[in-house]
């Protein structure tokens, strides 16, 4: 019988491994990309960053520190530099089937951080299983950006499982969608007509601004807005903007919302502020050829008759006034009813001495105007024109 050589013995001192087995492992050494450990053969075992996890961003030094201990999967035995070539993401990813097996079969809502963001979708690993999240199925409305989940942790629940194609599919929007429609069952039982709640504003269009109340998005009309006049809404709120809001009305699903608080109303002190007689001042903030619209402050506008802006006769108020002009009038009608205000510069000039009733009708020194008679008249003259 021959002797063995030292090399020979010192051989059958280690185990012997094989392709596909699992081994653990001792780390002796951490590199950013690499990880070297001792798993009880003749060489040691090299674990990649590529095959220890699916994440990229990784950093190994982080991972693992020496003298931690491992089970790995042998995917060679002896590789071009004789070392042993292992990983770890492939016997997670085992376990990991199995995993998402199990969430998919209970509809497990699972929770994993966005490792990429592709133009079609999201992906997450969750025990190294990658799996992918349409753009469809990441909320309930279309999502123009989907940078802004890169590396957040989202909840999901995995829809399709097939491990053969490995093709995983997650679904976020059920989940969102499901929240949403209990938020707003929430809402739509704690509020009514009258309310003042906070909302955010979601979206700002031409004709109004769409309130996220937390459970359903209220409408706030521009003719809502203020009680002034309101040019573009786009001007006076922007998404994000936190606002405190009246709940005008609740018609099924739709919410009216207003911001036209009842403190605040500026007619509620216009009897003694705007009484018959009282001088006071105001812009033009509009005007036809019977007239120009005088803001005397934001919600009460006066109508300054083309008849009562001089003593001498004109054409029409452009001929002497522009919007934007302060003018300075006197209140010759107050209708509180019907919230109008009559105004007039002519009877600023009249003499003290009452006029008698013939001259001042020649002279046209009516200065009680009735509003809606003469825009009336004026569109009926249009017509026939």
């Amino acid at each position: 019988m021959s002797e063995q050589t030292f090399e020979q013995m010192l051989n059958e001192s280690f185990k012997t491994i094989h392709t596909g087995e699992v081994v653990e492992g001792t780390v002796i050494d951490v590199k950013p990309d690499e990880i070297i450990l001792n798993i009880g053969y003749k060489a040691d075992g090299v674990l990649t960053k590529n095959e220890y996890s699916n994440d990229n961003s990784i950093d190994l030094t982080t991972a693992v520190k020496v003298g931690d201990k491992m089970d790995v999967k042998v995917l060679k035995t002896n590789d071009a530099d004789g070392q042993v070539v292992l990983s770890y993401k492939r016997l997670a990813l085992d376990r990991g089937n199995k995993r998402i097996e199990e969430a998919f079969n209970n509809k497990e809502v699972l929770t994993a951080k966005v490792v990429q963001v592709l133009e079609g979708g999201l992906t997450v690993i969750v025990d190294e299983v990658r799996i992918f999240i349409p753009a469809s199925l990441v909320s309930d409305g279309y999502e123009k950006d989907l940078t802004k989940y890169q590396d957040q942790e989202i909840q999901f629940v995995v829809t399709e499982y097939n491990p053969k194609r490995r093709r995983y599919i997650g679904n976020r929007r059920m989940l969102v969608t499901a929240e949403k429609a209990e938020a707003a069952k929430k809402l739509f039982d704690t509020i009514q007509a009258g309310d003042v709640v906070e909302g955010v504003v979601k979206n700002v269009t031409d004709f109004g601004a769409f309130i996220d109340l937390g459970g359903a998005d209220g409408l706030l009309h521009i003719s809502e807005m203020s009680w002034g006049r309101v040019e573009s809404p786009k001007k006076v709120f922007k998404i994000g903007d936190t606002v405190k809001v009246l709940v005008k009305s609740i018609d099924g699903s739709k919410i009216a919302l207003s911001r036209k608080f009842d403190d605040e109303n500026p007619w509620k002190d216009a009897t003694s502020k705007y009484a018959v007689g009282n001088i006071v001042k105001g812009k033009v903030a509009r005007m036809t050829d019977f007239g120009a619209f005088v803001e005397l402050e934001p919600g009460i506008d006066a109508l300054l008759h083309v008849s009562q802006i001089a003593k001498e006769h004109i054409e029409k108020p452009a001929d002497v006034l522009k919007v934007g002009q302060e003018v300075e009038a006197k209140i010759v009608d107050f209708n509180e009813d019907d919230k109008k205000i009559s105004l007039s510069i002519k009877a600023m000039f009249a003499p003290e001495k009452e006029e008698e009733p013939a001259a001042a009708e020649e002279e046209g020194d009516v200065v009680s105007v009735d509003i809606d008679k003469v825009i009336a008249e004026q569109a009926a003259e249009d017509e026939n024109a």
